[in-house]
């Protein structure tokens, strides 16, 4: 069982909006786009102890956070989900409400009378809905879930407000447990998930065990109620027979061995669902202390672990796991053997990611890009390469990719001296209190390495389908391009081509002298320093100097060295700069300076119902 496809309405900071997923899902966007919005919403639907949370939903998780009627209309928040790869068991299960889905159309087949021809295009698919309004007259909020499917027919003659669901029949709890949703959130460790509280992962293990091994809870209650702490040997003892003579003069005591005692528990089931602790002793020391007490990357991964415990219980490839930001408080290795497990192991794992380490680990069709405008139009979208695009150069470019799909806009340079270097002339633009200009990494620039002139404008439709902004830079190719690569240029939004063969001739060409003087200078006593290039001292003339940092850069091309970005650092201003590389950046800066929120600027109230 899979989740195909989600629609959102009124719900936190989408107005509307529909995402489409297939398979394992990577979600990546920017900050409040919606990613945990989606894993949010599908809890609502689909997590079988969601409904223990009170109330259920609350003024946030209204678009707007307007629940109250206006108009003689009373805003839902509105949460549909259809499942499909269903299973025989679930197919027999839900007999009744399921619908035939066009797996080409990704859309139901039966919306047009007639339109239902059984292909090998069609399966059955389950759509379950989840509404949640604000009652006025209980003055609080309700939601469930029901299956979408038969809608139920409007009576027109009934009188007094719909009720919720409007008929439809309830998805109940045992239903949900049935699809084994799971959900993992960054914010879940340190609080009541490690606990064994009602709805916790640990209550959810001791159920799906006492399935298995009989009653786990009041096997426990047995266990304590034996467990002896006054014994005769005991100080308590002392406590006890103290207290039981006291007592005794006030309060006639029950003619029993031990009318006074001292118990570990209160031996309830909501009492020991209170006082148990898991305790962990974890390298390099030696002694238990209470999870709550282990570090953030810790607890991340004793929670990890114990939903693959829950999983195997219900079923590896039967659960559907949703995972938000999986890299918190993890080394890069730990988090690709954690993306590892969770798509070699479950049904479905449907990601949400800021790290380029868990992001290489999909492939392309495997990330959805989610985008939302200023209505709240919630969006998704894979990405796609084109058919002239080899999945090689995809794959070995997955770490770049990866930083490219996180980002706000993408640079598409020749090389690395290209890419090493720009960072750097951002920096004095930045450092100029003369010059008006958000350096690239504040405006969320990534520059993307294509190795060389031919294969930057490869990127610029790639990166366009991201929705992205694109620039290209590269030096004037030895021939020109052919005609289909020329004109993929065009989805650049910003392209320029260097009016020189390489960028160390750009740089000897267009720095001035005294900055490449003082550069010469300062690698000249470097262990890597090409000597058969030239020195330079006062006498050399000024033309000579521009040669010998040329050839210098030329002898230690890439960014390995870092030359060419330590001859750019010796630049104080924009002066001092290569006018082509800065007046490029600052283009850039122009081309997205709307598009980039102000810092200190205030929200407009949705960031709470954001992402």
């Amino acid at each position: 069982m899979k989740v195909r496809r989600l629609h959102v309405q009124n719900y936190k900071g989408a107005r509307e909006g529909t995402v489409t997923l297939n398979g394992h899902s990577l979600l990546v966007g920017s900050n409040n786009v919606g990613k945990s919005t989606v894993c949010e919403a599908l809890e609502l639907v689909l997590g079988p102890e969601r409904m223990f949370r009170r109330p259920v939903i609350d003024e946030y998780d209204f678009f707007g956070a307007h629940y109250q009627e206006e108009g003689g209309v009373l805003p839902e928040v509105r949460i549909e989900v259809v499942l499909t790869d269903l299973s025989e068991a679930t197919e027999r299960r839900f007999g009744a409400h399921l619908r035939p889905w066009s797996i080409t159309a990704n859309d139901f087949m039966d919306l047009e009378p007639g339109a239902i021809e059984h292909t090998g295009d069609a399966e059955w698919c389950l759509p379950i809905v989840f509404i949640g309004r604000f009652d006025s007259a209980e003055d609080d909020f309700v939601g469930g879930t029901f299956f979408a499917h038969p809608e139920a027919v409007a009576d027109d003659f009934a009188e007094g407000p719909v009720g919720l669901g409007a008929g439809l029949s309830t998805f109940s709890r045992e239903d949900k447990r049935h699809c084994g949703f799971l959900y993992l959130r960054p914010n879940r460790t340190g609080s009541r998930a490690l606990t064994f509280q009602r709805g916790s992962l640990l209550d959810t293990i001791v159920r799906l065990e006492s399935e298995l091994a009989g009653p786990l809870w009041e096997n426990a209650l047995t266990d304590l109620a034996e467990l002896v702490i006054a014994s005769d040997d005991s100080a308590f003892a002392k406590i006890r027979t103290e207290v039981h003579d006291r007592v005794g003069r006030f309060l006639h005591l029950a003619d029993i061995a031990n009318p006074v005692d001292i118990r570990a528990s209160e031996l309830t089931r909501e009492h020991l669902r209170e006082v148990l602790r898991l305790f962990i002793a974890t390298q390099p020391g030696i002694d238990g202390v209470p999870f709550n007490r282990l570090s953030t990357g810790s607890l991340n991964l004793l929670v990890f672990s114990l939903l693959t415990y829950i999983a195997e219980l219900k079923g590896d490839h039967l659960v559907i796991f949703a995972m938000e930001e999986p890299e918190i408080a993890l080394p890069p290795h730990a988090q690709r053997r954690l993306v590892d497990f969770v798509t070699q192991h479950m049904g479905q794992a449907i990601v949400t990611s800021h790290s380029p380490y868990v992001i290489e680990k999909f492939d392309p069709a495997r990330v959805v890009v989610l985008n939302r405008d200023s209505s709240g139009v919630l969006t998704s979208s894979n990405v796609v390469l084109p058919d002239d695009f080899k999945l090689k150069r995809y794959r070995s470019n997955r770490r770049q990719f990866a930083e490219a799909v996180l980002a706000s806009a993408v640079l598409v340079v020749e090389g690395s001296t290209e890419a090493s270097l720009l960072p750097v002339v951002a920096d004095v633009l930045d450092q100029d209190p003369s010059v008006n200009y958000l350096h690239i990494d504040l405006a969320g620039v990534s520059i993307f390495d294509a190795q060389n002139d031919v294969s930057v404008p490869l990127y610029a439709p790639i990166f366009k389908r991201m929705g992205k902004p694109v620039f290209g830079l590269h030096d004037t190719p030895a021939n020109p391009f052919d005609p289909a690569l020329a004109a993929k240029t065009a989805d650049f939004s910003l392209y320029e081509v260097i009016p020189y063969s390489g960028i160390e001739e750009l740089l000897a060409a267009e720095i001035p002298v005294n900055v490449q003087r003082s550069f010469l200078g300062s690698v000249l006593n470097r262990s890597d320093y090409p000597t058969a290039c030239g020195r330079v001292d006062a006498t050399t003339p000024d033309g000579e100097v521009r040669v010998i940092t040329s050839r210098v850069l030329k002898a230690r091309k890439g960014s390995g060295s870092g030359y060419a970005a330590i001859l750019v650092a010796e630049c104080s201003s924009l002066a001092d700069l290569p006018s082509t590389l800065a007046n490029f950046l600052l283009n850039i800066d122009t081309e997205l300076r709307p598009s980039v929120p102000d810092p200190d600027a205030k929200g407009d109230g949705d960031g709470a119902a954001g992402d």
